[in-house]
């Protein structure tokens, strides 16, 4: 099960839900990749919708490692996404959606944090 206030979505391939969340990690996995040099720069690459199908394989990819996956790109290449392409696309879409959306698009405001003792 997913966490959408974590930044998490699924991935469904073969009727499975594998998690996917761009941590830290895999978000500097993500500049490496598009040879940008920050999360702004990042965040405006994608913001082009202008997306190859090596790309979608990067991003869920990195998606994929940050939700606790162990998969390489050459394994999520492989997979059998549920909706096929479309369902690939559609799923790093909302990746990145969860990851650069501000609160409000779209989304319900996140819950309050618990007060600091």
């Amino acid at each position: 099960m997913v966490n959408r206030y974590r930044g998490e979505v699924a991935l469904m391939v073969e009727g499975r839900a594998l998690p996917m969340r761009l941590t830290l990690g895999a978000l500097a996995e993500l500049e490496s990749a598009f040879s940008v040099d920050s999360l702004p720069a990042l965040g405006e690459r994608f913001a082009t919708g202008k997306l190859s199908s090596r790309d979608i394989i990067r991003i869920l990819g990195a998606g994929l490692r940050g939700g606790g996956g162990a998969l390489s790109e050459d394994a999520v290449a492989a997979l059998a996404f549920d909706g096929g392409l479309n369902g690939a696309i559609a799923a790093a879409i909302g990746l990145l959606d969860a990851t650069f959306a501000s609160a409000g698009e779209g989304e319900p405001a996140r819950p309050p944090s618990p007060p600091v003792p």
